[in-house]
């Protein structure tokens, strides 16, 4: 179920109304829109602010009154789902097809590099623990739900929540995108040490010694 769905069935057709009014609604538009009444809508609307969905606007001159308008924050957009599986499956497909398997492997490391490099200045550290911690903070900014474990005397990165994983399941390519942008991003050799579509309760990630010039 969707993080909409959760909510009750007025919350959600609140959400939606804010949605289609990127200027905002006054509480009397979302009346009118919900059909339900003025303190109603100030009770849903007190809600999905302390949940951090919709803000308070400026108020607006009407004529008469001032009247405050309600804006759909970020994270309320983002409760409505968006089916990005479907999309780059499908854009997967076509560069297997157009390009042969090596050449969508290739596209898929490649992106990754690219990201990881901008992601390097932010993955410094005197330790391999302190790059294995600002890795996992990347990792976790991205939606990855990652954190550092100790695992054989060492510090190793695990990722509770693949971003690709109805993806992957399809295309097991995929991880190497993970893997190119991990590696660029650290500038050390990574092992994928453990799989969540290989049955492990996640994807974890040894992160090797530097490589040395040349190298």
């Amino acid at each position: 179920m969707s993080a909409l769905r959760q909510l009750g069935q007025t919350q959600q057709k609140l959400l939606r109304a804010l949605l289609a009014s990127p200027q905002g609604a006054s509480v009397e538009m979302l009346c009118q829109s919900l059909n339900v009444t003025h303190n109603a809508v100030r009770q849903h609307l007190s809600a999905l602010i302390a949940a951090g969905y919709v803000e308070r606007g400026t108020a607006r001159p009407t004529g008469g009154r001032p009247q405050a308008r309600y804006l759909l924050l970020p994270a309320g957009r983002e409760l409505f789902p968006r089916n990005y599986g479907l999309i780059a499956s499908s854009i997967l497909e076509h560069l297997y097809a157009s390009a042969g398997k090596a050449g969508a492997q290739a596209l898929l490391a490649s992106t990754g590099q690219a990201l990881g490099r901008e992601a390097a200045s932010r993955i410094e550290g005197e330790s391999d623990a302190e790059i294995a911690t600002r890795l996992a903070e990347q990792l976790d900014a991205l939606g990855y739900e990652a954190a550092t474990v100790k695992r054989d005397g060492e510090t190793q990165v695990e990722a509770y929540n693949c971003v690709f994983h109805a993806l992957a399941r399809a295309h097991p390519d995929v991880c190497r995108f993970d893997l190119a942008f991990m590696e660029a991003a650290t500038g050390r050799p990574i092992q994928h040490m453990e799989c969540l579509l290989r049955g492990g309760h996640a994807c974890r990630f040894r992160i090797g010694k530097p490589r040395t010039t040349g190298s």
